[in-house]
C-alpha cells in the first residue's frame, strides 16, 4: 500500500506560537485517514497544513516536509494554485456559492480552463452523481443552491471539490452541523469516494471515525500520540493516553 502524502517531522507556528510538534505521518492512497483528538489539538491546523491554507494567515511558518507523491509542499517552487486543484477541501459547514446548483459545481473546471459547453455539462452531472445528488436535483440544477437542505448542500459542495478531479479530498468535521440522516449519507458518500480519493478527515465523532476510516491518527497538545489501522487503534491502543480519551477519562 503506497503513501500519498507523507509528512516528516513537520511543525507549524502561528507566530511564536508551536502550534504542531514534529508530526511524522503516512496517509494512504484511496484510503481514509481520521484525525480524532480533542478541541484545539491542532487536527484542523494539520489538515489546512496538507493545502496550504494555513498560508492565508499572517505570521503562520512550517518546518519539516509535507510530500505529495514525493514532492515536498512546501518547496519554494511549488503552485499553490495546482496544489489546492489536486488537493481539495470541504469545509465544516456547507458553504455552497449563492449561485445554482449548476453554477456551483462549474465554478472549478470554468476558473482553471478545464471545460465548457457540453464538456461542462458532463463534468457537472458526472460529480453530481459522483457525490450522490443527480438523483435529487437534476430536474432543478438552475435553483439556488442555497434552496437545498443542509446535507443536500454539503453533498454539493463535495461535488464541487471533485469537479476539479483533486487526487486528495480533505474534510473538516463534514458532519457536524448534519442531522444523523444526512450524516450516514455522507459516510456511504466517504466509502465510495475512496475507491477513487485520497481522504484526509478531522471529525470530534469517534464512532465516525470507527465506521468509516481505515487509519486513526489521535492528537493531543499539537503532537501525534498514536497512529495505525482505525480497528487496532480503537480496540488496542498501544498509548495509555489514547485508552484514555477513546474511553472518555480524558478529553
Amino acid at each position: 500500500m503506497e503513501n500519498k502524502i507523507d509528512v516528516r517531522d513537520f511543525n507549524f507556528y502561528y507566530s511564536s506560537f508551536h502550534a504542531l510538534k514534529g508530526l511524522t505521518i503516512p496517509i494512504r492512497e484511496r484510503q481514509i485517514t481520521a484525525l480524532i483528538g480533542p478541541s484545539g489539538c491542532g487536527k484542523s491546523t494539520f489538515l489546512r497544513s496538507l493545502n496550504r491554507m494555513n498560508d492565508t494567515i499572517a505570521g503562520t511558518s512550517a518546518t519539516g516536509e509535507v510530500l505529495l507523491d514525493g514532492k515536498n509542499i512546501y518547496a519554494p517552487d511549488v503552485d499553490v494554485t495546482d496544489l489546492r486543484n489536486r488537493v481539495g477541501m470541504v469545509f465544516q459547514r456547507p458553504n455552497p456559492f449563492p449561485q445554482s446548483i449548476y453554477d456551483n459545481v462549474a465554478f472549478g473546471p470554468r476558473v482553471t480552463g478545464r471545460a465548457s459547453g457540453r464538456a461542462l455539462d458532463v463534468i457537472v452531472e458526472e460529480s453530481l452523481e459522483g457525490a450522490g445528488l443527480w438523483g435529487e436535483i437534476k430536474h432543478r440544477l438552475r435553483d439556488s443552491a442555497l434552496s437545498l437542505n443542509p446535507g443536500q448542500q454539503q453533498r454539493l459542495c463535495i461535488a464541487r471539490a471533485i469537479a476539479v478531479k483533486p487526487e486528495v479530498i480533505l474534510m473538516d468535521e463534514p458532519c457536524s452541523a448534519l442531522d444523523p440522516v444526512a450524516t450516514l449519507k455522507v459516510e456511504e458518500l466517504m466509502r465510495v469516494l475512496a475507491k477513487e480519493y485520497t481522504i484526509v478527515i478531522v471529525t470530534h465523532n469517534m464512532q465516525q471515525a470507527a465506521r468509516v476510516s481505515d487509519f486513526t491518527g489521535f492528537f493531543w497538545l499539537g503532537e501525534l500520540v498514536e497512529f495505525g489501522p482505525t480497528t487496532q487503534l480503537f480496540s488496542t491502543p498501544q498509548q495509555e493516553l489514547t485508552e484514555s480519551y477513546i474511553t472518555g477519562r480524558r478529553g
